[in-house]
């Protein structure tokens, strides 16, 4: 969506600062010894106590609250009594929500206590690179461009990206135009960024993987060439200048 008036920015607010802080508490409250269901219900509370709803859920109908995946696991991991979280594990959360018909989407990975399995580093440079490419998204800003940055900029940092994994539009509904804000350069995308436009940008970095394959439980999505990735995530509102970043309260940056 763009914004037109006061009361659509007022709305992608709230329902961001919710998304945000929602990511920030379950961060938080993870903890070696918990399962990523416990972990999924604390974020279902929190979710509630915002009046907000669980965008996966209600739109696609995922079996979670919000996606956890953890170490090889890229993204849209489903919340498990069985899957008990260690130190040093590689955990991804993703919110994302609706809250009085407006969408926001936001997400994070992050070391569970000690690094002791050296994921520190893929994580520095997802955030790194995520901060480096919004401070460049401006209205007229073709939308390959940042994909550009993206590949680049991993493997500056001998990384890799996942290229069939994109950002995309938000607000309305939890996907919209553009569809694609892809983490590598397109040359075929003709999409710009308009001002005003809303938009979910994120990151997914990798040591070895480039594509995304679906794991048979048809959600859990895993690398091609196995590895870690790391992924992080803010909703933010395009302009003439820098942009909005409206799930800035997430803390992934902190």
């Amino acid at each position: 969506m763009s914004i037109t008036k006061e009361s659509e920015l007022i709305g992608m607010k709230r329902i961001s600062e919710a998304v945000a802080l929602t990511l920030r508490h379950m961060r938080e409250y993870a903890a070696p010894g918990m399962s990523t269901w416990e972990l999924d219900q604390y974020g279902a509370s929190l979710l509630k106590k915002f009046g907000a709803h669980s965008a996966p859920k209600i739109t696609y109908g995922f079996p979670g609250y919000t996606c956890i995946s953890v170490n090889q696991e890229i993204a849209h991991g489903i919340p498990s009594k069985e899957r008990i979280l260690h130190e040093g594990d590689l955990v991804n959360i993703d919110v994302s929500a609706e809250k009085d018909g407006f969408f926001a989407d936001n997400g994070g990975s992050f070391v569970l206590g000690e690094d002791i399995h050296g994921h520190q580093a893929l994580v520095d440079a997802s955030k790194e690179i995520l901060q480096l490419a919004l401070s460049q998204i401006t209205g007229g800003l073709k939308v390959n461009q940042i994909g550009k940055l993206i590949e680049t900029q991993s493997k500056k940092r001998g990384f890799r990206v996942i290229r069939n994994l994109a950002g995309h539009g938000v607000g309305r509904g939890l996907h919209e135009k553009p569809h694609e804000i892809l983490n590598c350069y397109d040359a075929f995308n003709r999409d710009r960024f308009g001002c005003n436009m809303v938009v979910a940008v994120e990151t997914f970095i990798s040591t070895q993987s480039t594509q995304a394959i679906t794991a048979r439980d048809g959600w859990t999505l895993l690398g091609n060439k196995g590895g870690f990735t790391a992924q992080h995530e803010h909703t933010l509102v395009v302009r003439d200048g820098e942009p909005m970043i409206l799930t800035e309260a997430n803390g992934i940056w902190a």
